[in-house]
């Protein structure tokens, strides 16, 4: 069995270099953080609270990577450019996330969930293109 990768497929792909960017993103403002609070490697936290926050946004951001670019990848497949607008607004909303977290007040990382669209989309279109694939939709 085979299938066909659409042209739209690219739109997925483009995806991954915006990843990147807001994880390097989110990996130098860590750095800067570091520098600021005098927290020197490998300690990955610290006793400030305004460091904590800086690097809890960032290591949250990479704990569910792995989730989301699977997601992307897959649902992609059959949704490309459904899964590339999703994706994008995750990574919107992990910068949003972030930049909340970085007020020091925990609770305003919660400005970035509307993410949780995004991915749910992603999900959502993944189930579906396996369900496709086996014939069962």
């Amino acid at each position: 069995m085979g299938f066909d990768i659409p042209s739209e497929y690219g739109y997925v792909i483009l995806v991954l270099p915006a990843t990147w960017i807001v994880l390097t993103i989110l990996a130098m403002n860590v750095m800067k953080a570091r520098k600021k609070y005098k927290v020197e490697y490998p300690n990955l936290y610290s006793n400030n609270h305004n460091f904590n926050c800086v690097q809890r946004a960032h290591q949250n951001t990479l704990e569910n990577l792995t989730f989301f670019i699977m997601f992307l990848l897959a649902g992609g497949l059959q949704f490309p450019k459904l899964c590339a607008a999703s994706g994008v607004l995750y990574l919107i909303s992990r910068l949003v996330y972030a930049y909340g977290y970085y007020t020091g007040d925990p609770a305003k990382r919660n400005y970035g969930a509307f993410g949780y669209i995004g991915l749910m989309t992603l999900i959502v279109c993944t189930v579906i293109t396996g369900l496709n694939m086996l014939g069962w939709v």
